[in-house]
């Protein structure tokens, strides 16, 4: 920024003004609405292990894609970045993104840890998988659902650090080898591998108990919670990134396409929908996780295209959603139980849909709490730790 007489003050400040620049002409409004679409679904999903309306079960059902769908936009979002710098400066920062990780995810988690392991009530269920697998976010694994479902849903997080903490390392390795074009071959083998994956995992594991009380949990804890089979998501968010950055052709292809690409996305929802609507069976349980990600991969596209209707302008409350959806995951459930209980403690009914409202509106109310009590001091500490990192740069 200069003074009144043309000095340069401060050229850090400067490349800081242009980084967020930068940032905000590539900010996805159209990603928004996909997010706040991701929440929605998941809160309808988990909201059927409460008391509710007929309708929820009718509808709710289609939720679980919701995490499907976390995991594409955030291998994608998190990609690009990644894929910016290197197409930038053939390089990227593994300590820059670490730390932001750290203050973005950590903070609001170990809040939630907290009131789970300290507030008896907040539970949804009767039991918790030990703290360890929580702090160490490997609680996806071996994860038994039946007896030790409480804040189970922080499975799919565990799959998320790993991809944060994998990804960046990955991409240094390819960087030194020279062969970052490889990634695309790579994300195809992976996906391939999966798919056998889970055929090996249903013979194995599945089909000797298909008939028995362990089915459920079985199928849970070898074919819906562990990294190894639940990548697919992730992986087409991180191909998107990889092409959006590096293919011309496929960028010129979005950006001239997006509408398109948004309903043929809906319309192979919908098809993965109709192909998962048994969502146990042996073909939902090898090939759905895939075809899912592969549509979602494709509403992504349409929707990080400029020429997209969901790209046009942003929207008020599903911009406020997205904000607010990882705070909002992480509390549902205990928040549900705690309105539910409260409710019930008062003679008012449960399972109507004034109950419904009331839940959702108290999830809101604890995203805005997280939001503007938690992560906004936590972003306030990580701007502090990034810039006594960058003035340590010589």
């Amino acid at each position: 920024m200069d003074d009144c007489t043309g000095i340069d003050l401060n050229p850090y400040l400067k490349i800081g003004i242009s980084q967020k620049k930068i940032m905000e002409s590539e900010k996805f409004h159209g990603l928004d609405h996909l997010r706040a679409s991701a929440i929605v679904l998941v809160l309808l999903y988990h909201y059927r292990m409460f008391e509710h309306p007929a309708w929820i079960d009718s509808i709710g059902w289609i939720g679980w894609t919701g995490v499907d769908l976390f995991f594409v936009l955030s291998g994608f979002l998190i990609s690009n970045q990644l894929f910016r710098k290197i197409r930038e400066h053939n390089t990227i920062r593994p300590k820059i993104f670490f730390i932001k990780r750290f203050f973005r995810i950590i903070p609001p988690y170990a809040f939630t840890l907290l009131l789970y392991f300290s507030v008896p009530a907040f539970r949804e269920r009767e039991a918790l998988p030990p703290w360890w697998k929580f702090i160490t976010f490997t609680q996806n694994y071996g994860l038994d659902v039946i007896s030790q479902g409480t804040f189970s849903h922080a499975w799919s997080l565990c799959i998320e650090e790993q991809f944060y903490f994998a990804l960046p390392l990955l991409l240094l390795t390819l960087i030194r080898l020279k062969s970052i074009k490889s990634i695309k071959f790579g994300i195809v083998f992976l996906l391939v591998t999966i798919i056998l994956l889970r055929a090996f995992l249903w013979n194995h594991y599945i089909i000797p108990n298909i008939n028995s009380e362990d089915f459920w949990k079985e199928w849970y804890m070898n074919i819906y919670y562990p990294t190894y089979t639940r990548l697919d998501g992730l992986s087409m968010g991180v191909l998107i990134g990889y092409l959006f950055q590096f293919s011309a052709k496929f960028k010129g292809f979005v950006e001239r396409n997006g509408n398109r690409l948004l309903l043929t996305g809906i319309l192979a929802v919908a098809f993965s929908l109709w192909f998962c609507r048994d969502q146990y069976s042996a073909s939902a349980s090898i090939f759905g996780f895939t075809l899912v990600a592969v549509s979602y991969g494709i509403m992504v596209a349409g929707a990080i295209s400029k020429s997209s209707f969901l790209s046009r302008k942003p929207c008020f409350i599903t911009s406020q959603l997205a904000v607010l959806s990882y705070s909002i995951y992480l509390s549902h459930k205990g928040i549900i139980h705690l309105v539910q209980l409260f409710l019930d403690e008062n003679g008012i009914p449960v399972s109507g849909n004034t109950t419904v409202i009331i839940c959702f509106l108290a999830c809101l109310a604890i995203g805005f709490f997280y939001r503007y009590s938690i992560e906004k001091a936590s972003l306030m500490i990580r701007d502090k730790v990034l810039q006594i990192n960058s003035s340590n740069i010589k």
